[in-house]
């Protein structure tokens, strides 16, 4: 790839991670009313793990894609090995996730105990 393919790739995720960012903060504002925080806290979970999870690209060495993106384009072009391997990366670190946020829930809840 040349200079000016790498300095798009660089630009384009930029302004993907920076617009994650604001849309994160706008849903965390708009969710916080619920009054369940495991729940809050799964739908910020569900965000990260389905808007920044990558997949490296077939096409270009060393360059990776948001994984919602490409399996979502490989499985409207019938490319089923391609949108499994995809969606296979946003399961797995869904997985990563969950577990993170079990050890969160467990975390404020003996908080919470030692607070009582």
């Amino acid at each position: 790839m040349n200079a000016d393919a790498q300095m798009a790739y660089g630009i384009f995720w930029t302004i993907y991670v920076v617009a994650f960012v604001v849309f994160f903060i706008l849903i965390t504002r708009a969710i916080r009313p619920l009054p369940i925080y495991g729940l809050r806290t799964l739908i910020q979970a569900v965000l990260v793990v389905v808007l920044l999870t990558p997949v490296a690209s077939p096409e270009a060495v060393d360059w990776w894609i948001p994984a919602w993106l490409h399996g979502g384009y490989e499985s409207i072009l019938g490319e089923a090995g391609e949108a499994t391997r995809a969606f296979t990366n946003m399961a797995l670190a869904g997985a990563v996730v969950g577990i993170v946020w079990v050890l969160d829930l467990v975390r404020v809840g003996i908080w919470r105990r030692k607070k009582d």
